[in-house]
């Protein structure tokens, strides 16, 4: 293996790219089309270690031994980077055959509707990834003439996926005699048997994602598709202070007056709820599948993985995309491997290391815990349940749902005012996004 370094003089950042380069062959070169059957150059930016670089590895080593004459380039990027600068680097003719890029209306559709993605509609039909990777996990792959999500052509391809879940210390939930919680009001009966004994029974976080998250599991325990499908893809406006919105927003609210959050949570990091759960302070916690990796190297106690009770949506969306840069110089071979990615010899390798495979079988994974997860998952994806998350509508919606409902759990706002702070931030972006 042959590591060397490149800059992106394009961008003229000083910020270095280690190459790893794979095989000995020759090859390289930029301009579009697709003239060089020698090389294919990839893009990425995850961890070695990463379930996701581990089934990439698999994937090259098939692609490798599939054409011995082609030499395969892997470039480690940083993802700061990329999101920064990919309209720059992507408009020059030195750029990758296939790379990994962030999925939405502000990343791929953006660089979709400035032309700077390869379509991937026709081989997305030859290849049968249309079929494959249907539903909700499609809706991230394909982007309209303005870059909206939902519709339109194929420009990017995910081959794993995230979601939000329940986390919870069994242990804990043993020493109060408390059974695991299959329905929701199973759900509150426990929250409240906590509380009845002295333990708060949510870690959350108020200033980063995960409060908005639990607030948005509540939005889809209310709600359904066509709430989703209006709220995230514009198809209908949004009844702010409609059944749905409201429910969930007074349920959360009514949570916070019972004590099943504490008070101080509106001031913690994501981090600082993870930390409190794994040193068993809390017996519930509701996070990403991101956080399984780490939850099963430092628990200490017996622990599961669940779904929300009752909802047949949940936050969570296909993982990022490959992509083809509209100037690639090998898209044929850039298809091939993408293709490749999807094989079950490179899903198992996903699923066995806990990352959440689009088509994938729970089945050959030996792991209980990894295997449990990656099963939710897959009932997520039979269900189409999939609805992406709370903060993806509009730019700037992250924040306003931070603070909006770190004012929840302050208690110094209403949920109606909530809903007012939402729906205005809400609406005027979707204007700026249609330009209305």
């Amino acid at each position: 293996m042959r590591i060397s370094t490149r800059r992106w003089a394009a961008v003229g950042t000083a910020a270095l790219l280690t190459t790893a380069t794979l095989t000995a062959c020759g090859g390289g070169g930029g301009g579009g089309g697709d003239s060089d059957d020698e090389t294919l150059t990839i893009w990425h930016y995850e961890n070695e270690e990463s379930a996701m670089a581990q089934a990439w590895n698999k994937a090259i080593e098939i692609f490798e031994a599939e054409n011995p004459d082609v030499t395969v380039e892997v470039e480690h990027q940083v993802f700061d980077q990329i999101q920064k600068n990919a309209k720059i680097v992507l408009t020059g003719d030195d750029v990758p055959d296939v790379m990994e890029f962030n999925k939405g209306n502000a990343t791929a559709g953006q660089l979709a509707s400035q032309g700077l993605l390869t379509s991937l509609t026709d081989v997305a039909k030859e290849k049968g990834w249309d079929e494959t990777l249907s539903g909700s996990l499609a809706t991230t792959a394909t982007y309209d003439e303005d870059g909206l999500m939902g519709s339109g052509d194929w420009y990017g391809v995910p081959n794993y996926g995230e979601f939000v879940g329940v986390y919870l210390n069994k242990d804990m939930f043993a020493q109060y005699g408390i059974d695991v919680p299959t329905s929701f009001d199973d759900f509150e009966a426990a929250l409240a048997t906590f509380k009845e004994n002295g333990v708060t029974p949510l870690a959350e976080a108020g200033a980063e994602y995960p409060l908005g998250q639990l607030w948005y599991e509540l939005v889809l325990h209310y709600g359904d598709r066509a709430l989703v499908d209006d709220y995230q893809l514009f198809k209908n406006d949004v009844d702010w202070h409609g059944e749905a919105m409201t429910q969930a927003t007074e349920k959360l609210a009514e949570w916070v007056e019972k004590g099943y959050i504490s008070s101080d949570s509106a001031g913690l990091t994501a981090e600082d709820m993870g930390v409190s759960f794994i040193n068993g302070t809390y017996p519930i916690m509701v996070s990403g599948s991101w956080w399984f990796g780490r939850l099963a190297s430092e628990i200490q106690f017996d622990w599961a993985q669940t779904l929300f009770p009752e909802n047949t949506l949940h936050p969570g969306s296909s993982g990022n995309l490959w992509v083809i840069p509209e100037n690639a110089n090998s898209k044929t071979l850039a298809e091939e491997f993408i293709d490749i990615t999807l094989r079950p010899e490179v899903q198992d390798v996903l699923g066995e290391k806990g990352g959440l495979p689009v088509a994938g079988d729970p089945s050959k994974i030996s792991d209980p815990k990894t295997a449990e997860l990656t099963q939710n998952f897959a009932d997520i994806i039979g269900e189409d349940g999939l609805a992406y998350y709370p903060d993806w509508p509009v730019a700037g919606f992250y924040d306003v749902i931070v603070s909006q409902l770190q004012s929840l759990v302050n208690q110094s706002k209403t949920p109606d005012q909530v809903l007012d702070g939402l729906k205005e931030a809400y609406e005027s972006g979707k204007a700026d996004l249609l330009g209305e």
